[in-house]
């Protein structure tokens, strides 16, 4: 989802625009690789740590100490890390930015944080997921537009970065519900580890009923979204795509969260999230295309 989501605002959005762009073909292929270098050593040591609660909450998802041993996971998580602040560090000085590299290096950390400590903390584990994702956003933006952002171009380069940003803040809003729902799905394991998660702190009850209640943020902002820059603008094919593919679903998820309450349910509603997530990205090809086709 990380690299197909770089890769859909690389080449289904920004390469449309008729903009210069600081990053080769190649050198964005890099940046995709970093990140999801990073990403991949973050998933191992979290599977490192989680070796416990997975047993017992995914026992089919196990591979650290199943497939692969504790030693070998922490040899390919380092690996996987020094590759992506590696090839981080190459791209910073491309741009002439090399003190960008520190970007590598705070997101490499953040998740090591998040695996061995951060995680068990309320809500602060679902908060550093969700950001992070939503910030693989926004690292375009500071490669690809910022390094050739001049007074000329300033203004439509603002433009092209804030359309990034509404994108980066509607994947941290899906993401952060989606990581509250996981942790409802698996509260006993979680219990039994002695974790901190909301779901176990209020109890799955309350729990349902505040994510209903965070489930209208994106629906009233969508909605908004939808009305002030596709209907208003005359752009049908977007407009219809965020009603069918990204409202809809949204407000489908708000009526069945109001009554989940077992784990087969918050499953499927993760499931949902999910797919809300990749046809949102996805919606940012369908309206390029379609305000290209209109001009």
């Amino acid at each position: 989802m990380l690299a197909l989501m770089q890769l859909i605002f690389r080449y289904g959005f920004l390469e449309l625009q008729n903009i210069p762009l600081a990053l080769a073909d190649w050198q964005y292929m890099l940046l995709v690789l970093a990140t999801m270098s990073i990403a991949a050593g973050g998933y191992i040591i979290n599977n490192i740590f989680d070796v416990e609660t997975d047993t017992e909450n995914k026992p089919e998802n196990v591979i650290v100490g199943k497939f692969i041993s504790e030693t070998k996971a922490y040899n390919l998580y380092i690996g996987f890390t020094i590759i992506g602040v590696a090839i981080g560090f190459y791209l910073s000085n491309v741009i002439n930015k090399p003190s960008f590299a520190s970007i590598f290096i705070i997101l490499a950390a953040t998740l090591y944080f998040y695996s061995t400590s951060l995680k068990q903390s309320l809500l602060i584990g679902n908060f550093i997921v969700a950001l992070l994702l939503s910030f693989s956003v926004i690292i375009i933006g500071i490669f690809d537009l910022y390094p050739v952002t001049f007074e000329e171009n300033r203004a439509f380069m603002g433009l092209l970065f804030s359309i990034l940003l509404d994108y980066a803040i509607f994947a941290f809003i899906i993401n952060f519900t989606r990581e509250i729902v996981k942790d409802l799905q698996d509260i006993e394991g979680d219990s039994n580890q002695g974790m901190n998660t909301l779901p176990i702190a209020f109890g799955t009850d309350k729990t349902t009923k505040l994510v209903f209640g965070l489930s209208f943020i994106p629906i009233i902002l969508i909605l908004n979204y939808i009305n002030a820059n596709l209907f208003s603008a005359g752009l049908l094919y977007g407009t219809v795509f965020g009603l069918v593919f990204i409202l809809a679903p949204l407000v489908y998820f708000t009526i069945k969260i109001w009554s989940a309450n077992t784990t087969k349910d918050f499953h499927h509603l993760s499931t949902v999230l999910k797919w809300i997530l990749f046809f949102g990205i996805l919606s940012i090809v369908v309206i390029s295309l379609n305000i290209k086709h209109n001009a």
